[in-house]
């Protein structure tokens, strides 16, 4: 059925930001009420669109017959859909405090809704090349907001953020363009579309070209050895490396590499061959060496980074998989990471802007001025360790079970990784955890008396989040039930 209203959730962020842009608002809280509206009206749109026009779909224009600009709800947008729009009225809210004093507020604004719509162009693509088209923009859209700040460390960042980008863009494109000259179709299909017919007795340059594709949007979820980009993404403000780490960027790298791999190609021809070995291989590798790394790292925001690292592979290699449990798997861990590691990154911005202490040395005591926020980063660090009755054990254990369905030795090494991550994880968060709260004896209390929790805009994101990671822990059957039927392909 086609719905000319798919184009809201994107088209109103990005005519807000860029109206924004061209005419900013007098007056930081006129803005903030004008950013806030929108932002919110967007999600509850989006919302009603996606639970309500399943199946739905409207086309923007076309650069021939066979490619058309296709926006469309299934099972996979809606997922990824309900994540962005219900996470952003959050960040931008905590946004609000965060850069009060920033002299280029303006401008971040504006960035930052326009991301908005992009993201929700990735969420909504009906097939490859509209997926693309937007996955590039939001590459585009996201370089302001890395360099934000226009310091030396910054620029250097966002070149390095670029460069990576502009490298699994080739790779990416030799994917599409393939899939789009072998396929019976470019819309996304559950099972995949790809003309068999060719494929037969081409095998290994179909793998091979998936290969290209998976390293390419790779690039994106921080697959090793792409993923230096995103740690050196962490000196930009914090509400941009929260929604870079564990919403908008880093996420469609995994929703793309969901997308081609379930939807495109097809699980099937891909399972047992060596090219889903090799991603398998490299999903573990990025895990133990991203883990390992989070626990030497001293920088708070860097350790963070390097833990999303860690965590974007946890996904990967439930989706290596090639079956509906690894999708499964890998669609649990999507969400409640997200909303876990986006809470931990409001911590460490708290933490940061009211303090001005950037490294784990220097956070002794601060447990006890600003016990909110390290009571919510305790309660992220317990879910990210995979601690049972927290969100992160539930996904962690789906994981496990895609891994043993099909008992091999990969199987039993992945699982060897995992139980390796989880206990690096817990070291490096909660011994941070441990530093706040309990410092060394002679410790000097009159060093830290100045410092406090912030105000209500930032505590109300964690607040949430952290009331939904526990949650997600202990109740989780419900979503496992609906999701399991978009894994299946049914939604």
């Amino acid at each position: 059925m086609n719905n000319n209203l798919l184009v809201i959730p994107i088209a109103l962020p990005v005519v807000c930001g860029i109206y924004l842009l061209m005419r900013p608002v007098k007056g930081t809280g006129k803005r903030n009420v004008i950013i806030e509206s929108v932002v919110c009206l967007n999600t509850i749109i989006t919302l009603y669109l996606l639970f309500t026009c399943s199946g739905d779909s409207t086309t923007l224009f076309s650069l021939s017959e066979k490619l058309p600009m296709t926006l469309r709800i299934d099972g996979l947008s809606v997922f990824f859909g309900a994540i962005v729009s219900c996470l952003w009225p959050f960040a931008t809210l905590y946004a609000f405090e965060y850069m009060e004093h920033d002299n280029r507020a303006d401008t971040f604004f504006a960035v930052y809704t326009i991301t908005y719509g992009v993201t929700m162009g990735v969420a909504l693509s009906g097939n490859i090349v509209t997926l693309y088209l937007f996955y590039e923009t939001l590459t585009m859209v996201t370089l302001p907001l890395v360099m934000h700040t226009m310091t030396n460390e910054a620029r250097r960042a966002t070149r390095k953020y670029l460069y990576y980008m502009i490298g699994g863009t080739a790779f990416a494109f030799i994917g599409m363009v393939y899939y789009a000259l072998f396929s019976t179709g470019i819309e996304f299909t559950y099972g995949g579309n790809l003309d068999l017919n060719h494929a037969s007795g081409n095998m290994n340059v179909v793998w091979f070209v998936y290969l290209l594709a998976f390293f390419g949007f790779g690039v994106k979820a921080a697959i090793f050895p792409f993923h230096g980009w995103l740690p050196e993404a962490s000196v930009a403000p914090t509400p941009v490396t929260a929604l870079l780490h564990a919403v908008a960027v880093v996420k469609s790298g995994i929703f793309a590499i969901m997308r081609f791999t379930y939807y495109c190609f097809g699980a099937q021809v891909l399972k047992g061959s060596w090219a889903q070995e090799i991603t398998t291989i490299f999903a573990m590798v990025t895990i133990v060496y991203a883990s390992t790394i989070g626990v030497r790292e001293t920088h708070f925001k860097r350790r963070m980074a390097y833990s999303t690292v860690s965590n974007l592979s946890y996904i990967l290699l439930g989706l290596s998989m090639m079956s509906p449990l690894g999708l499964l798997a890998g669609l649990l861990h999507m969400l409640f990471h997200a909303v876990m590691k986006i809470s931990a990154f409001f911590c460490v911005g708290a933490v940061m802007h009211r303090t001005g202490k950037n490294y784990v040395y220097e956070l002794d005591g601060l447990g006890k001025k600003m016990p909110l926020t390290f009571g919510a980063f305790f309660i992220s660090a317990m879910a990210l360790s995979g601690f049972p009755l927290f969100s992160g054990f539930v996904s962690k254990l789906s994981i496990a079970q895609a891994l043993f369905e099909n008992i091999s030795l990969t199987g039993a090494l992945g699982v060897l990784v995992l139980i390796y991550s989880a206990l690096m994880t817990a070291i490096y968060t909660l011994t941070t955890v441990v530093r706040a709260f309990l410092p060394e004896k002679g410790f000097d209390m009159e060093s830290v008396k100045d410092f406090s929790d912030p105000s209500y805009r930032m505590l109300l994101p964690l607040f949430v989040f952290s009331i939904v990671t526990v949650l997600l822990g202990v109740w989780a059957q419900p979503l496992i039930n609906i999701l399991s039927l978009v894994a299946n392909g049914v939604l």
